[in-house]
């Protein structure tokens, strides 16, 4: 058994992480039946915690971490369980009871100790024991935001047609930063330039747009330049009502370059001037992919998280259920702005978002969702 100085250490530099995986597992092991070993899950909860980010927007956050590898090896594992215990009814329930109350990256951790420890990643291992929308949504938990964002990227334009409001929800609300890192994620699992994938599956001004917003150079101050606002509206009101025609350009230029504050005061100055708003000028003025790609822009900038909350209405509006919407948008903004959504939801819809879900799916699906939404 290491010291506390010399795991303190490990933790801090990573040296000696495989032999300190197998150390934990022993210690997990002992499940608390020697001083020894309680005291050194002790230290390795304190070290993962100290590794976590709390938001106050977010509905996921840092949990402890005693028993947890012997739990997860367990729940997809059911046969190593004792026989006593119900392991078909209570396995899924673990599994998802493990991932929605860890921070993301916490669950890195969780990957790289179950690899050590049980000799396979954890990708296959929840792929085995899951199927359907549950294995979907146990991959997105484990994912880096920058792998799930690429994967959805090369979901939504692989195959026929191309899931263009995909393209532009990531784009629109992720930061310089995410951005970046997304192009280089997807250059490293897929090969290619997302670039050049985007000039492939789409055309015309739609392309344009969405290279705009992967050049991932908006301004992201909160400060706000009025004389810019001012000369933003009559830019944009020129180059749409009062001309014959639309210069799209100018309308790209400014919706993907702008900070969202001080896109939300050029739509109070472009009403100032116009006798409409400025959506309303770009359903009159755009049509097709276009028209929606600016739209949600706007959408994003004046308020992101009304604009999760309605795209989770329309996944449970009517027949049927989209669970890849609910997946996408529950688990990329769980440590975001989730809890917002929830609020933005139940005054947009007078119905919290808590009993939308349960409306909608059932059985482990459902309290999955609803322990990544949080208390109502």
């Amino acid at each position: 058994m290491p010291c506390r100085d010399e795991t303190r250490q490990q933790v801090r530099t990573g040296e000696g992480f495989c032999r300190w995986v197998k150390e934990l597992k022993q210690a997990t092991e002992m499940g608390g039946d020697t001083a020894e070993g309680v005291k050194y899950c002790d230290e390795h909860v304190r070290s993962l915690n100290r590794g976590g980010k709390t938001v106050c927007s977010s509905t996921v956050f840092p949990a402890k971490y005693h028993g947890l590898l012997q739990e997860i090896l367990h729940s997809c594992h059911p046969s190593e369980r004792p026989r006593q215990e119900h392991r078909h009814k209570v396995e899924k329930d673990v599994i998802f009871a493990i991932l929605v109350k860890r921070s993301n990256e916490q669950r890195q951790k969780i990957k790289a100790v179950y690899e050590a420890s049980a000799g396979q990643s954890l990708d296959k291992a929840l792929q085995s024991a899951l199927h359907s929308h549950l294995e979907d949504l146990s991959l997105a938990l484990i994912s880096t935001p920058a792998h799930f964002d690429a994967y959805l990227f090369r979901k939504a334009t692989k195959g026929l047609g191309t899931g263009e409001h995909i393209l532009v929800e990531i784009l629109a609300t992720r930061t310089n930063q995410e951005i970046r890192d997304i192009k280089r994620v997807y250059k490293e699992v897929y090969k290619t330039e997302l670039e050049e994938v985007i000039k492939s599956e789409t055309s015309g001004d739609f392309t344009t747009a969405l290279l705009a917003m992967l050049k991932a150079n908006k301004d992201e101050s909160t400060e706000v330049d009025n004389d810019l606002t001012k000369r933003d509206a009559e830019i944009l009101f020129e180059a749409g009502e009062k001309t014959k025609g639309t210069n799209v350009s100018s309308f790209i230029d400014i919706l993907t370059t702008r900070s969202a504050p001080q896109l939300c005061k050029t739509f109070q100055q472009y009403a100032a001037i116009s006798d409409i708003t400025l959506p309303k000028a770009l359903q009159l003025e755009l049509k097709g992919d276009i028209e929606d790609c600016l739209i949600d822009i706007v959408k994003c900038s004046w308020n992101t998280s009304a604009f999760f909350a309605e795209k989770l209405h329309h996944a449970m509006k009517g027949l049927g259920t989209n669970e890849d919407t609910l997946i996408r948008v529950l688990v990329s903004r769980s440590e975001v702005d989730l809890k917002k959504i929830v609020q933005e939801y139940k005054a947009m819809y007078g119905l919290s978002l808590q009993e939308a879900i349960r409306r909608d799916t059932k059985e482990h699906f459902e309290r999955a969702l609803l322990a990544l939404c949080g208390p109502e």
